[in-house]
């Protein structure tokens, strides 16, 4: 990624931002122990004894799929990225996927929390036509512990509009670099992938 890309997909933080204290699962379930708000606070980040136990080892979350939707898809037609094999992921750069022009769509990101808390995930993009910036996004997609299953989180993101017209399906692929990273800006995952925007799915 060049260091112009790194700038582009530098978080935004409010000002007068700063991270909190960093505790472990351990520290943070004992902490405050009775009042009932911050049970319920940690209950809604999945801070529970499976967290606490995990193994403290490796990256806090592992990214598994970039999906998406929109009600205009065909029956059974599915985009989906699989983010686990490194073989897959760089295919996605250099086969573009196929966008209807001018239909809501949404994308969903998956992804599986290994251990402790993470604070502010988000994920963003920076999508470029002919090396020109035409979109950014940054969304924050929320705060997690480790499941109690140890399975995955799904987060959709909200509804956007491809573009449409002439001009737009006529520019060429569009090149996307995405980064899934949090508030400690830990980068989770970078990966490029592009799409044309095409009459139909």
């Amino acid at each position: 990624m060049s260091a112009q890309d790194e700038d582009e997909l530098k978080p935004t933080f409010a000002p007068g931002f700063k991270l909190g204290e960093d505790a472990s699962p351990e520290e943070l379930l004992q902490k405050d122990k009775g009042d009932e708000s911050l049970e319920r606070w940690k209950a809604s980040l999945g801070l529970n004894a499976a967290a606490a136990g995990a193994s403290a080892s490796g990256p806090k979350v592992t990214p598994l799929a970039l999906v998406l939707t929109s009600p205009t898809l065909p029956p059974g037609k599915k985009i989906e990225m699989d983010l686990t094999d490194p073989r897959a992921v760089e295919s996605y750069k250099k086969t573009p996927f196929n966008i209807k022009e001018g239909v809501e769509y949404s994308v969903t990101v998956k992804f599986k929390v290994n251990h402790g808390i993470v604070s502010g995930l988000r994920y963003m993009h920076v999508a470029k036509v002919k090396g020109v910036p035409v979109d950014r996004t940054e969304e924050m997609l929320g705060s997690y512990g480790v499941k109690p299953d140890g399975g995955a989180y799904e987060k959709t993101l909200p509804a956007e509009e491809s573009p449409d017209g002439f001009v737009a399906r006529n520019a060429g692929t569009y090149y996307v670099t995405s980064l899934i990273t949090d508030d400690d800006q830990n980068k989770y995952l970078k990966f490029a992938w592009c799409f044309q925007l095409t009459k139909e799915w």
